[in-house]
């Protein structure tokens, strides 16, 4: 049977059980095999004698079983086996293993046969005096065949059928077997046996179903079966000889049986920079084939960008004028922008975008704005109908009344949502399918087979993680000529980060906030502590009797939903392009963005989460709230409920709200002054970051709560230290992305959940992706279809296909 790189394992094992265990780890194919890789590797064993064994130094010795016995434990269940083994100099140590499995035991003592050859690696420890080993591993040497008695060899005994020996002749005895026929020996010799127990082992993530020795048994046996021929390189041999990596094939079989640590070491080296080439190749070469496709060439809208400008109540601060020249001078080319602009919460991303989609109605064209939910996409519509009618009148409109497609100033803001009544809907998509130069204001009802937009010049994503790539695509391919395309975030993404997810769009950062906003106050308070607790009730009322409001955030919708639930939302928050909090809103949770890191004893279950339900049952008790309306907003509540809670909050009618993280994203009352965060120990980062950024935007002082029920010197008491110490978004992403990881951070659909991307390290592996993008750029320089590297070409391929709904823009 030829073996491949895509044989299927069950192919190759007999055991059943042992492919339903390597599946659960999804190792399907020899491939996935060779790349499920050890996370370490131990350290070499030294081969001395027993005499020189230290207690706890590791060692490894050949000795000879002398004694065995099995006693049953009366005290409790099982077994306790002991056996007596001594080496070539007679010093004798024991070895021990316990079981409640009589077939274990059984096993056990028939590899400790009185009399067998034996190599033991192990941990010395003392017990009553004598050097023992708990559990240590052992390795059965195969005897060699010993010589037959005959006449004349030395050292035989006489034949009992010589003349003068008295005795008469018996009949030969049997001899006992040295060792049931069904087991087999682990090695031919002691020098074999020391060998394999002396070199550094790899050590596999595995689970109750499948050991690590049993995965990199299975993995070694997958190897064997392939020929040298059957595991291509990848790197191109130029890239490789520059950087001493080595050949693929030695690469697989040094990680995952080194015969030294610095083997190791190099054959990860390889495999690493191998996936790092391989995904800066597949994204500079789609960031290069993006300049093949036609885009609007919107030129002619300048002039309205400038009148937009100067209309402004404001100053711009140098990074929104500095971004704004960039995203003008992209929408003038006759290829696709595409733009990442990444800012903090409140430093008027906004403003940008309105200045690329004016860009784009100023030139005849039509631009959509796509925001993750209804209430954002309303918020959105109104303050910028506000700012395009300023355009048009030079003064301040009022706000109340307008028509979602009313035509405010020069040019129509038009909103469309999923929530919408039938007839406003037809009537929006009407005035779209016509062509007419407009601003458009969607939710996820833009990705509907329903919207046509034929002159469609410009699309802007708000917060990208909330969308699928696939999803923003849908708009992006639906046209002969391509829209250009901005994605914005309040996420905050290190650079690092982005260079590796987002490598084939151009990035902006905007890190200067508008003047008049006052920092955040950071407060962390354990909800045992029940003074604290009381005296933050206590100046949330003085606060919402001087007019703010105030938000308290909680990660549940009902209080009786399972909790088993809590881990399933682990990270994935709503990041799998369906929308905030989708698939969990069924389950009584919004798009969490959850943390739950094992802290201590991994047995001890984490309390329930708190839910809105309960809170806000258990505030409106309070003495302090005594008096006030409270609201409540989850993910379940409809669009026109949404609507009506969120007006009714800023008019100050409930001055408090009770929510989910489904006001993370976007929600702007000016007079919300605090913020309480429930466990907040069990959030992201970057999640509690945007949820702090939901106050401070009025220029009152302002205060944010992280509840929290952590351990004081516990892993996530030192990630509430980090956000509790900064408003630096980038700082906090950082210390987000080593805690975590980039597919907690940037969410799965963002990170590639489902990416080959296994050992590259976005963070600390910084500087080769840097020298990867570079070694991709020459090697696409010279050759752009990869005519002459087809194993590179098939790898780029592959990882686009498993990796492009997740990673690229196009």
């Amino acid at each position: 049977m030829s073996v491949s790189l895509d044989t299927a394992v069950s192919s190759l094992t007999t055991n059943k059980r042992r492919v339903g265990a390597l599946k659960s780890l999804g190792v399907v194919t020899v491939r996935d095999a060779l790349t499920y890789y050890p996370f370490r590797v131990t350290d070499p064993v030294p081969a001395r004698p027993i005499r020189e064994a230290r207690i706890g130094m590791p060692i490894a010795f050949a000795a000879t079983v002398q004694a065995l016995r099995v006693v049953p434990m009366n005290a409790r269940r099982g077994f306790r086996l002991q056996a007596v083994v001594a080496d070539d100099s007679g010093t004798a140590a024991q070895l021990v293993f316990f079981s409640y499995k009589k077939q274990y035991v059984d096993w056990v003592s028939m590899r400790l046969r009185q009399g067998a050859r034996v190599v033991i690696a192990g941990v010395p420890s003392e017990f009553n005096g004598q050097l023992q080993f708990t559990h240590p591993e052992i390795l059965t040497i195969a005897p060699a065949p010993a010589p037959q008695p005959g006449p004349g060899l030395p050292g035989t005994e006489p034949d009992p059928w010589q003349p003068g020996t008295g005795q008469p002749p018996q009949p030969p005895q049997p001899l006992p077997p040295t060792q049931p026929s069904s087991l087999k020996f682990d090695a031919d010799s002691e020098e074999q046996a020391l060998r394999r127990v002396c070199r550094p082992r790899p050590v596999y993530h595995a689970t109750s179903r499948i050991s690590s020795e049993h995965i990199h048994e299975s993995i070694m046996g997958f190897l064997d079966a392939l020929d040298d021929h059957a595991i291509p390189d990848i790197l191109p041999e130029s890239v490789r000889a520059a950087g001493g990596y080595l050949h693929r094939a030695e690469a697989f079989r040094a990680v995952h049986n080194p015969d030294t640590t610095d083997d190791f070491r190099r054959a990860i080296d390889t495999l690493r920079y191998e996936e790092a080439f391989v995904s800066q190749t597949a994204l500079v070469r789609t960031r290069h084939s993006t300049h093949q496709i036609k885009a609007h060439n919107c030129a002619a809208g300048g002039p309205l960008v400038e009148r937009f400008i100067g209309s402004l109540p404001f100053e711009l601060t140098g990074g929104q004028r500095a971004v704004i020249d960039d995203v003008t001078a992209d929408m003038q080319r006759d290829w696709p922008m595409q733009r990442l602009l990444q800012g903090e919460v409140g430093s008027g991303k906004t403003v940008v975008a309105v200045a690329a989609m004016l860009q784009a109605a100023g030139a005849g064209h039509q631009a959509v704005l796509v925001a993750p939910t209804q209430v954002l996409a309303e918020q959105h519509a109104e303050t910028i109908g506000r700012m395009v009618a300023k355009i048009g009148t030079g003064a301040d409109p009022d706000s109340e009344g307008a028509e979602p497609t009313a035509t405010t100033g020069e040019i129509p803001v038009i909103l469309l949502t999923g929530g919408m009544k039938l007839a406003a809907r037809r009537r929006a998509l009407a005035t779209i399918a016509s062509g007419t130069p407009c601003i458009v204001v969607a939710t996820h009802a833009a990705f509907s087979k329903t919207f046509q937009a034929p002159d469609l010049a410009l699309v802007v994503i708000d917060e990208q993680h909330r969308f699928g790539v696939e999803q923003r695509e849908t708009l992006r391919h639906r046209y002969d000529v391509a829209p250009h395309l901005l994605v914005m975030t309040a996420t905050p993404i290190p650079r690092t980060a982005a260079m590796t997810w987002f490598g084939d769009l151009d990035l902006s950062w905007l890190t200067e906030l508008p003047g008049g906003r006052k920092p955040i106050r950071t407060i962390v308070v354990p909800e045992a502590d029940a003074g604290t607790m009381g005296r933050m009730f206590a100046h949330i009322r003085s606060r919402v009797d001087a007019g703010e409001r105030a938000y308290i955030v909680c990660a549940r919708i009902d209080a009786d939903d399972d909790p088993a639930a809590e881990s399933g939302s682990g990270g994935s928050g709503s990041a799998g392009g369906h929308g905030p909090g989708r698939g969990l809103e069924d389950r009584g949770y919004d798009a969490i963005d959850m943390f739950d890191e094992p802290d201590g004893d991994e047995s001890t279950p984490k309390p329930p989460l708190h839910s809105v339900t309960e809170i806000a049952d258990r505030l409106a008790a309070l003495p302090q709230f005594r008096g006030l309306t409270l609201a409540t907003l989850t993910g379940r509540d409809d669009d026109e409920t949404k609507t009506r809670v969120m007006a009714e909050f800023a008019d100050g009618t409930t001055p408090i709200l009770v929510a989910t993280t489904v006001i993370e994203v976007g929600v702007d009352v000016p007079q919300a002054s605090c913020i309480v965060i429930f466990d907040a120990d069990r959030f992201g980062l970057s999640q509690l970051h945007q949820l702090r950024g939901r106050v401070g935007r009025g220029g009152t002082n302002s205060w944010a709560f992280l509840i929290s029920r952590a351990e004081p010197d516990s892993i996530a008491a030192q990630r509430l230290a980090v956000i509790q110490g900064t408003l630096d978004g980038a700082e906090i992403a950082q210390a987000d992305l080593e805690l975590r990881g980039a597919g907690d951070v940037l969410g799965d659909a963002q990170s590639g959940g489902k990416s080959s991307l296994k050992l590259l390290r976005v963070i600390k592996d910084a500087k080769l992706i840097e020298r990867a993008r570079a070694d991709a750029e020459r090697v696409l320089e010279a050759d752009p279809e990869l005519a002459h590297e087809p194993q590179l070409a098939g790898a780029v391929l592959d990882f686009t296909r498993g990796n492009g709904e997740f990673l690229t823009s196009t």
